[in-house]
């Protein structure tokens, strides 16, 4: 199986698209094949971020829901669309908005038949026993709806483990204890292991308060890396719908590319979040085929 992970976090204003869409780039620059489906029905804002949003609103196209359903309009391959960065996307579909709804009337259907029919599997299904994505593909990771709802239990079904990113604050340790439980519930329920490979803390500060939250989080859980308010290089992602590495190689600002000043913090971040990338294929036993690197070697940092 490839590396396989949900981006998950019970709190709002974490950056979950931004660290699906960011940590896709990094595994990419590792020399992996990478692959990211957009299951957030509600926004697509991964969808949006890589620039393939095109039928997504067409109710006759083919899409990742009627696979699910068992009843697809189209080659699975035929879904996938490749973006300029090197990443592979499963874009999101409004389809998506009934998963739930149309899952459950296939559920009794399959049941009056008398068959067997476990709703949280059919996604890791048509992943990997239909379509054999793991032949196509080293990283697969999942960017899901922040509820905790069945399109939610068949990504974590699929991959069997998340990353969660969070903030070194009540609310976020408050997140991770949720996690923790749903966790827990889903071993148990549905007889797998599933577990966290890493925790992200962005927005962190140098206060007390911070600095507390932080040392009671890495106790707790455990944190991948810690990186503090980077909301200027996130939020013009959404103008280069593209990476940070675009938005900083690219020197993108207030939506033109060629007029942001190289920043050191901002060079450090995008470091950081290729260390992340190692430390999860570490965490599942991978050698990456090539050392990741950065395209601003003759690009003058300021602090």
């Amino acid at each position: 199986m490839p590396i396989t992970y949900t981006i998950y976090s019970e709190s709002g204003g974490i950056h979950k698209t931004t660290w699906t869409a960011n940590l896709a780039e990094a595994h990419a620059r590792q020399g992996f094949d990478v692959l990211v489906i957009d299951l957030d029905h509600q926004a697509a804002n991964l969808t949006y971020l890589f620039d393939v949003e095109e039928g997504r609103d067409d109710p006759d196209a083919d899409n990742l829901v009627r696979h699910v359903l068992g009843r697809p309009d189209g080659e699975f391959k035929d879904l996938i669309r490749s973006t300029e960065e090197g990443v592979d996307v499963l874009p999101a579909h409004n389809m998506l908005e009934e998963f739930t709804e149309l899952l459950l009337q296939r559920e009794r259907f399959e049941e009056n038949m008398g068959d067997e029919f476990n709703r949280y599997e059919q996604l890791y299904n048509v992943l990997w026993e239909e379509n054999d994505v793991q032949d196509d593909y080293d990283v697969v990771i999942i960017d899901p709806n922040a509820r905790a709802e069945i399109m939610l239990y068949n990504a974590i079904y699929a991959t069997r483990t998340l990353v969660a990113p969070s903030k070194p604050a009540g609310k976020g340790n408050k997140s991770l204890e949720g996690l923790a439980g749903l966790l827990e519930s889903m071993s148990e329920n549905l007889s797998i292991d599933v577990g966290v490979a890493a925790v992200i803390l962005s927005g962190a500060g140098t206060t007390s308060t911070h600095t507390r939250y932080i040392d009671e989080m890495e106790d707790e859980y455990g944190i991948a890396a810690t990186i503090g308010e980077r909301q200027s290089m996130m939020d013009e992602m959404w103008d280069a719908q593209g990476t940070a590495f675009k938005v900083v190689e690219d020197g993108w600002h207030n939506g033109e590319p060629g007029s942001r000043r190289l920043r050191e913090r901002e060079v450090e971040t995008l470091e950081t979040i290729l260390g992340i990338a190692n430390y999860l294929t570490d965490e599942f036993g991978v050698e990456p085929p090539q050392e990741p690197s950065l395209n601003i070697e003759d690009t003058e940092v300021v602090s």
